[in-house]
């Protein structure tokens, strides 16, 4: 079974530090995945929850099984940025989450991606999604939603 979610977006704020760039002051390519990571991890923080209780409580991990990002314009040192999340698919096993990298100084889209996860257990074995994680997604879209 699987629910589209449409992209309801939450947004992180960031500036790119000097460690994130190379000489010329860009942003290194591989960052826009760490940034995915830190929008992904906030999505599930304002969703209710946080990775560490899937582990905790459930045993249960989100593995990357595919990651993409396609870059539109350079994002350079001390920008700010917004990294906007959104859950674009719940399927029993796996998830699906879309990114956008913005400057809002000038609402230029830097990069877009999506990664893909899936859901397993302690020994990488794919597992079920529980039904409160989904719960949870649901709630956060209908309140989204009005």
């Amino acid at each position: 079974m699987s629910e589209d979610f449409g992209g309801e977006w939450t947004v992180t704020t960031l500036r790119v530090r000097y460690a994130e760039t190379d000489q010329m002051g860009v942003v290194y390519y591989a960052n826009f995945f760490v940034w995915f990571e830190i929008g992904r991890t906030d999505l599930c923080r304002q969703y209710g929850f946080a990775y560490r209780d899937m582990e905790e409580r459930d045993g249960l991990y989100i593995m990357v099984a595919e990651a993409r990002c396609r870059y539109k314009a350079p994002a350079r040192y001390d920008d700010e940025l917004e990294i906007r999340t959104c859950v674009r698919e719940v399927r029993k096993r796996v998830l699906v989450f879309g990114y956008e990298v913005y400057r809002p100084a000038t609402a230029e889209l830097l990069a877009e991606g999506e990664t893909i996860h899936v859901i397993t257990d302690r020994q990488g074995r794919p597992r079920a999604l529980p039904d409160h994680y989904r719960d949870l997604f649901l709630a956060a879209r209908r309140q989204a939603n009005g």
